[in-house]
């Protein structure tokens, strides 16, 4: 099993630098591969624009990888998000992953000037364009539904190549078929049920089969929300606290954490990799960088070894 941790990426009295800072550092201490970030424009939550976040993120480490899961492409212009993931890949010497995803229909799609009606080829064709932007090629040409592009220069270009892994998510069926199509790896959704993640797996394992991709270069794993308490009545109410500050009222959200004694949270991150899980992203939902901290160290000293 591999394990990441969610960065704390909330400012609501001030940025908290020094303790953003020490969180990382002790993040890499205890072994953890990764550090992610999501992305939210547009809510209730004031949280810090994800790439912006991760530059900063970079300079504060020198080993974990730094990702984001997951940018709603089709609300960005293909190649300047090309152009800031490739500034985050440099600045941190190739250990960036990035989550990408077609939003769904319920997002405000007007509010950046892309039509509802076709955000999926919108979000497919800006994706091709992406990885043309990183190909080797100095210089770009394409030809497509919503963008034509004749000869541009191109530099720099990422560290990694042909490009940063990709990692996709979804549930609907035609979803996890794009995942597999166009992405490295899938990531569960933090706010999906572990039975709809066991589900998505069953449909990921099949694609990968049919689209003739080998499963052992292509990881499944999953955002998982949760909540260290020796209360566990006090560690739900904690967990369903953080959610909230995250989606609102957003419907279902109350099903998806893993909270408890860490016998408890042992328990329900054991189902998530039944489930078909090979990557936890563990995902505490504390209000500040300190109580994110204590949870990180709960989870490394007596939660993460039960579960190797």
């Amino acid at each position: 099993m591999r394990f990441s941790i969610a960065i704390p990426q909330s400012d609501y009295d001030g940025f908290d630098g020094p303790g953003l800072r020490s969180y990382l550092s002790r993040a890499e201490e205890l072994g953890f591969e990764g550090g992610w970030v999501l992305e939210q424009v547009i809510g209730e939550a004031p949280l810090l624009a994800p790439l912006e976040l991760l530059a900063y993120c970079a300079a504060c480490t020198e080993r974990l990888r730094l990702g984001v899961a997951v940018l709603v492409t089709s609300l960005h212009d293909p190649l300047q998000l090309a152009s800031a993931a490739t500034a985050v890949d440099r600045l941190s010497h190739g250990r960036l992953d990035i989550g990408v995803g077609t939003g769904g229909g319920f997002r405000k799609f007007e509010a950046f000037g892309v039509e509802k009606a076709t955000y999926i080829s919108y979000f497919t064709e800006g994706l091709k364009l992406m990885k043309a932007a990183w190909s080797d090629e100095p210089r770009v040409t394409f030809h497509g539904r919503f963008r034509d592009v004749d000869d541009l220069p191109i530099q720099p270009k990422p560290v990694q190549r042909p490009h940063p892994p990709i990692w996709l998510g979804g549930l609907a069926p035609k979803a996890l078929a794009r995942a597999v199509r166009h992405g490295d790896s899938f990531l569960g959704a933090g706010s999906s049920t572990t039975e709809a993640f066991a589900g998505a797996v069953t449909v990921v394992r099949r694609e990968l089969s049919e689209q003739r991709k080998d499963p052992a270069r292509f990881t499944i794993g999953k955002r998982v929300y949760l909540m260290i308490d020796d209360d566990a009545t006090r560690a739900r109410d904690r967990v369903l606290a953080g959610l909230r500050r995250i989606y609102g009222k957003m419907l279902g959200i109350d099903a998806v954490p893993v909270s408890g004694t860490p016998d408890d949270v042992v328990r329900g991150l054991r189902e998530v990799i039944d489930a078909g899980a090979e990557y936890l992203l563990l995902n505490p939902v504390g209000v500040d960088v300190p109580e994110n901290s204590e949870q990180m160290e709960r989870l490394a000293a007596e939660v993460i070894p039960r579960l190797g």
